[in-house]
């Protein structure tokens, strides 16, 4: 049995160890090109298709959470379908987009990376430097995602494929809300503030979230056939998904066609095309499971002849609430209706061409893509509305994107005995239009016409808002070239050069040019290295390169107008205003990064690993700002600030045990820390409170009070401090001077709010795989130290945690005069509209966490039968996704997933003073995270 390579003897090391000649040959995607990973200078991650579908998931990108450092995957909703953020090494832009740039077999890819099938992918590489991404100009300048998919190979017999898993999906915890009881000893405690409504007894209890939520089906289907001839190869395939979700009505479904062709012409022409085609529907994503959570459970929703009513009165009948169940809403048939329907035709054509001169290619690539979405939405009278005369209403959208690519790529690739050189010039054209309208309608005749025929409504409850209408083009034109340089596989050197035309930015500032080099030594090859036996690789890399970003929509260079409705006399008419002002000066918001890196191979490769330091500046962001009232106009957009990111990044993956009885451990763990922070602002000011931008802070921090604890009894600046405040409420830093006798010389004020980093301290991901004979045991999962969790449900955004006993409440531990030292303030005290005075300090917890996010147990059945039944392969597995949470201390005071499902503007029920962004993300009360129990199979024959 082999060992850990720590525990080996010299002479074991030196019988189990290649020699130096025993090179990495893995070959990784560049952009425009492939490079041994050996000779790679630049940042490049790389995570094998196979690695993926170790996650069955209905989107690759939860399968990539955790396998990259300096790549951070979060939820940006839990609904079925939705999609997730992205960010490599952090956020670079205050308002325009952070998300990377994807490629999909060579081309700039606009859909999601949901929209391609796991069971189609190779590989994935990610760019993370300036040096790697600096080829794709301003598209990459938020990294870039290299999406290989497979391929046929040239003589190879059909082969046919056929992938599934089917599950259950369950609560991964409830919403951690009041029963019947304590919600009635908080009314109590509170005062008796609110007293029983019509529809509440003190000896109901019900439980609405049993009610409302339910397990839900996940299902995924994928048939393939590759193949190829003695010229060409080709990959054809067919994949279903759909997933309902926990709460009723809403589900998530997925129909793919994916084809591959490669086909050589002769000795020098080649030529293929890659389609990827989607028809997705979405129903119900306009039901939400806040209204339940708040829902008295002292009230009973259930009529004498037990069918359920249609409204309640609670809270002293001050609350009026139509009952939101799984029943009422799985009986609403035509009555409501919430859809979307989205196509959407990703399309590669290329041609290929060996010149006269020996190692010189000529490439075109053509990306034609097309996406549609309609969504149509339908309220029947009466529906979600306590008056039940409430009239219908009806809304229907469409938008279409209209995006071509053309590429010409001229590489120049030849080895001459110790150097090997490739060089590529690139001239590309890039065009996007995209159209959009929404119109909605009161007093729909019938149900049956939902949102097909507006136009029956009568005419004067018939709207079309100018801002619902939307037209934009933009276009790009880039020159690009890069050469890389090898010397006896131990000196590299990648140089690059690239100008970019956006026509979103003002003329005289459309152009932008920046350059990359990057260079590495092997020192592993070196001849004073040769007796090191253990070391196989140790590779030393830098690189410095500048990107761009067009961060900004088409025409803001021009100003926009808006318009309104106003009274002309006696007459009615429509005037139009500036919204926003032109900056003919608008340019370039660019980054500079420096990468040091270092890349190992130790013990005949068994352990391999890269240590990676950078520092990114952003510089000329590009942000809206507020101008002053008295101008009439609200804002203009500018090229304001400094922007940075720094961090570490450690990869380390080995083989820790393999043996020729059939058992193995590989493992692999990754370690990251990026410190984001804005260096400057417009006009040399330190702050912008509006936008919660801080100089010497990060992008997403919060300004708010500092809660540090409860006023208690005996204190005694209480009434200096807060005047008419009472004990048992929440105690803020106070920042202010003291008198003489040291009492404070203030009450606490919107002075002493204080700025909050959010970003964690440390994150990281890790993967292990065992496989004893046939079977195989593998985990994935991800780990954060610090930073801070919002979670509104605890906040007063959310309206959950009042501690009046107006409508349910988060279960927590509240301050009363036997129970002082805890976290809550106490019910009925100082009050903040209906919350507690600094009631949004309650929503803040530390971020920490280590999370298994899937347990896979696969059996690959034995070649004998495997012979006998003629296949080539037959692998039967089950899952559990997010099966376990462990040092969450937001998961050990309210069980939940410590992970956001939420934008911080979206579920609140007040959003007009959130100390939070709409960017930030949250945990709200949107669909609760779910554990996924799963069974699938891989066939191929």
């Amino acid at each position: 049995m082999a060992l850990l390579p720590s525990g080996l003897a010299y002479s074991q090391v030196k019988k189990d160890t290649a020699t130096k000649e025993k090179k990495i040959e893995e070959v990784v995607m560049i952009g425009y090109g492939t490079q041994r990973k050996e000779a790679v200078t630049g940042s490049v991650a790389t995570v094998k298709g196979d690695a993926l579908r170790e996650v069955p998931s209905a989107n690759i990108t939860q399968a990539l959470q955790g396998r990259t450092a300096g790549v951070d995957i979060s939820q940006t909703s839990s609904k079925p379908g939705a999609t997730m953020q992205i960010r490599i090494r952090g956020a670079r832009s205050l308002t325009g987009t952070n998300d990377p740039l994807i490629v999909l077999d060579g081309i700039p890819f606009v859909g999601s990376l949901g929209d391609i099938s796991s069971n189609d992918i190779k590989s994935i590489d990610i760019l993370k430097d300036a040096s790697a991404t600096a080829i794709y100009g301003s598209r990459g300048a938020n990294g870039v995602i290299l999406v290989t998919t497979n391929r046929g190979s040239k003589g190879q017999k059909p082969r046919f494929s056929y992938n599934s898993f089917t599950g259950v999906q369950t609560l991964f915890s409830r919403y951690p809300m009041m029963d019947g009881p304590k919600l009635a000893k908080l009314r109590a405690d509170a005062g008796n503030v609110y007293a029983l409504g019509t529809d509440e007894t003190l000896d109901t209890n019900t439980d609405w979230q049993k009610l409302y939520y339910k397990p839900a089906m996940i299902t995924s289907h994928d048939v393939g056939v590759s193949g190829g001839t003695d010229g060409g190869n080709y990959n054809v395939g067919l994949s279903y998904f759909k997933q309902d979700a926990l709460i009723p009505i809403q589900n998530y479904e997925r129909f793919s066609l994916r084809i591959g062709l490669d086909q050589q012409v002769g000795k020098s022409f080649k030529f293929g095309f890659t389609t990827n085609t989607n028809y997705t529907v979405s129903e119900g994503n306009g039901v939400s499971g806040a209204p339940t959570l708040g829902y008295s459970p002292l009230a009973n929703p259930y009529n004498p002849d037990g069918s359920f009513k249609r409204t309640m009165s609670t809270a002293s009948n001050i609350d009026q609430s139509w009952i939101y169940v799984r029943k009422t809403l799985e009986g609403l048939g035509d009555k409501y209706v919430d859809e979307s329907k989205g196509f959407s035709s990703y399309n590669n054509i290329y041609g290929e061409v060996s010149l006269p001169i020996t190692g010189l290619k000529y490439r075109l690539n053509v990306g034609l893509d097309y996406l549609t979405s309609n969504s149509g939405n339908y309220t029947g009278v009466g529906v979600f509305n306590v008056n039940a005369a409430a009239p219908s209403s009806a809304g229907k959208g469409n938008n279409q994107t209209y995006h071509w690519t053309l590429e010409n790529l001229l590489t120049y690739d030849r080895t001459f005995g110790k150097h090997k050189i490739n060089a590529v010039a690139l001239y590309s054209a890039e065009g996007n239009r995209y159209i959009s309208s929404y119109m909605s309608a009161k007093n729909v005749p019938a149900d049956f016409f939902q949102y097909y025929n507006l136009g029956q409504s009568p005419q004067a409850d018939i709207s079309v808002k100018p801002e619902d209408q939307v037209y934009q083009q933009r276009g790009l034109l880039s020159y690009m070239g890069r050469a890389m340089y090898t010397y006896d596989n131990k000196y590299m050197i990648t140089a690059t050069l690239r100008a970019d035309g956006a026509s979103v930015l003002a003329p005289g500032n459309k152009w932008h040019t920046y350059p990359a080099i990057s260079l590495g030594w092997n020192l592993a090859n070196e001849s004073f290295m040769q007796n090191v036996k253990f070391i196989n690789q140790f590779k030393l890399r830098y690189g410095w390169g500048q990107t761009s970003n067009q961060a900004v929509a088409p025409y803001t260079t021009l100003g926009s107008l808006q318009v309104t409705p106003y009274n002309f006399g006696s007459s009615n008419t429509t005037g139009v205003y500036i919204s926003s002002a032109p900056n003919a000066g608008l340019g370039w918001e660019y980054s500079k990064t420096n990468n040091f890196g270092v890349d190992f191979g130790l013990f005949n490769n068994r352990i391999t690993g890269t240590v990676e330091y950078y520092r990114t500046k952003t510089e000329k962001v590009l942000a809206g700002t507020i101008l002053p009232p008295s101008g009439g106009i609200g804002s203009i957009t500018n090229n304001i600030g400094q922007i940075e990111n720094k961090g570490w990044e450690v990869s380390l993956n080995g083989s820790i045990i393999s043996n020729a009885e059939g058992f193995s451990w590989d493992a692999g763990i990754n370690w990251y820390a990026n410190r984001n922070q804005i260096l400057a602002l417009s006009s040399g000011t330190t702050r912008d409170e509006i936008n919660n931008w801080f100089v010497g802070h990060n992008i997403n921090a919060i300004y708010d009070y500092q809660n540090i604890g409860l006023w208690q009894q005996g204190d005694p600046y209480l009434n200096i401090l807060e005047p008419g405040g009472n004990v048992g409420m929440i105690k803020v830093l106070y920042t202010g001077g003291y008198n003489a006798d040291g009492t404070p010389v203030r009450a606490i004020n919107a002075s002493d709010r204080q700025i909050i980093d959010t970003a964690p301290d440390w994150q990281g991901g890790f993967n292990m795989r065992f496989s004893y004979k046939n079977f195989e045991l593998s985990t994935v999962g991800a780990f954060q130290h610090g930073g801070v969790l919002i979670s509104s449900i605890y906040g007063s955004s959310g309206y959950l945690n009042r501690l009046t006993g107006r409508g349910n409440n988060v279960d927590v531990d509240y301050w009363t005069a036997d129970n002082p030292n805890v976290r809550y303030p106490k019910p009925g005290g100082m009050m903040s509209g209906d919350n507690p005075k600094y009631g949004s300090t309650l929503a803040y917890f530390d971020g920490s966490y280590l999370k298994l996010r899937t347990i896979t147990l696969g059996y690959n059945v034995n070649k004998e039968f495997l012979d006998d039944l003629k296949l080539s392969s037959f692998r039967i597995y089950v899952t559990v996704t997010n099966p376990l949470v462990l040092f969450s201390p937001y998961h050990k005071e309210s069980g939940m997933d410590p992970e956001p499902n939420s934008y911080g503007n979206q579920n609140q029920a007040v959003n007009s003073s959130l100390p939070y962004n709409s960017r930030q993300l949250i945990i709200g009360a949107n669909n609760p995270s779910t554990r996924n129990y799963l069974m699938g199979i891989n066939l191929s024959f």
